[in-house]
């Protein structure tokens, strides 16, 4: 059995420690280092992997192992998975996946896939997609740095970017950046739709000076999605789904935003060069990781 075999079987396809030191270790004990790390984990994980394994609204891709497992679906999800020809969106980094299953049962004529490397808190939302019958909802456990070898061209109308890592030390990691909005170039419709939802105020400045630089048409934007100031008529969608992570950033007194913004298919796209304030707390009650004040 091939190390990045091993691994994915394990569940452990991002064990960066064990990949890293696989060809040091040998194929013998590298086993025995991931046999100690599962003996770790609780059963309930253990049960989830084994439930994802068999779910047939889950396909497990991840980057340790795609190059080795071609991806047929690429290009037919509608016809292969749906058996439809409704428009697809993207959730990608959806966590527990309660803004795809929410936008799913908003929308049965849409269909909706969320993306995530997590394959124990992707449980969670494709459960319960399974549980409710929800036939127009998937999900797709990979890394988000190789999500166009998943989708053709056209394939996907809109995109959905909630609450994600604002990655305020590495530019390319943020999924508003250029390197990804190439990415989505690949596969997403000419102008199609790139929904933000956060509680960052680095990753929206971020992304607004981005927009604004590459002249992006701006269709929506909220600096503060649940203001009573705002009509109620306004920001339906956005507001229709909160998240548990959401509620609790709310809690705390955080201003939630949101950007709605088209992405063209040509035209070049630049990196905005200004320093932007860096978040004055982590998401999860972690603390800032640098005594930097500001980042490009």
């Amino acid at each position: 059995m091939a190390f990045h075999s091993l691994i994915r079987t394990f569940g452990f396809a991002e064990d960066t420690l064990a990949r890293k030191n696989s060809n040091k270790l040998g194929f013998s004990l590298a086993y025995s280092y991931l046999c100690k790390k599962k003996e770790g984990m609780g059963k309930g994980k253990l049960a989830k992997f084994a439930d994802m394994e068999r779910y047939e609204n889950v396909f497990q891709y991840p980057f340790s192992v795609v190059d080795n497992v071609p991806f047929d679906m690429k290009g037919h999800w509608r016809e292969q998975f749906f058996h439809n020809d409704n428009p697809i969106v993207l959730e990608l980094g959806c966590g527990k996946g309660e803004y795809t299953v929410g936008l799913g049962k908003l929308f049965p004529d849409i269909n909706f896939i969320g993306v995530d490397i997590k394959g124990a808190r992707m449980w969670t939302g494709a459960t319960q997609a399974l549980n409710e019958g929800l036939k127009n909802v998937a999900f797709l456990r990979t890394n988000i740095e190789i999500i166009d070898r998943f989708f053709a061209e056209d394939e996907v109308q809109e995109i959905w970017l909630t609450f994600s890592d604002p990655q305020m030390k590495n530019p390319r990691k943020r999924l508003t950046s250029s390197y990804f909005l190439e990415r989505y170039r690949r596969f997403l419709v000419n102008d199609g739709i790139i929904h933000l939802k956060t509680d960052s105020n680095f990753l929206f400045t971020y992304t607004t000076y981005l927009v604004e630089h590459n002249h992006l048409p701006l269709v929506e934007k909220t600096e503060d999605l649940y203001s009573n100031l705002l009509p109620s008529s306004s920001f339906v969608l956005p507001r229709s789904i909160q998240t548990y992570y959401e509620s609790m950033w709310i809690e705390r007194g955080l201003n939630i935003k949101y950007m709605k913004f088209q992405l063209p298919r040509e035209g070049k796209l630049e990196e905005p060069n200004i320093e932007i304030p860096l978040d004055e707390y982590r998401s999860y009650k972690r603390d800032k990781r640098s005594p930097k004040t500001t980042a490009l």
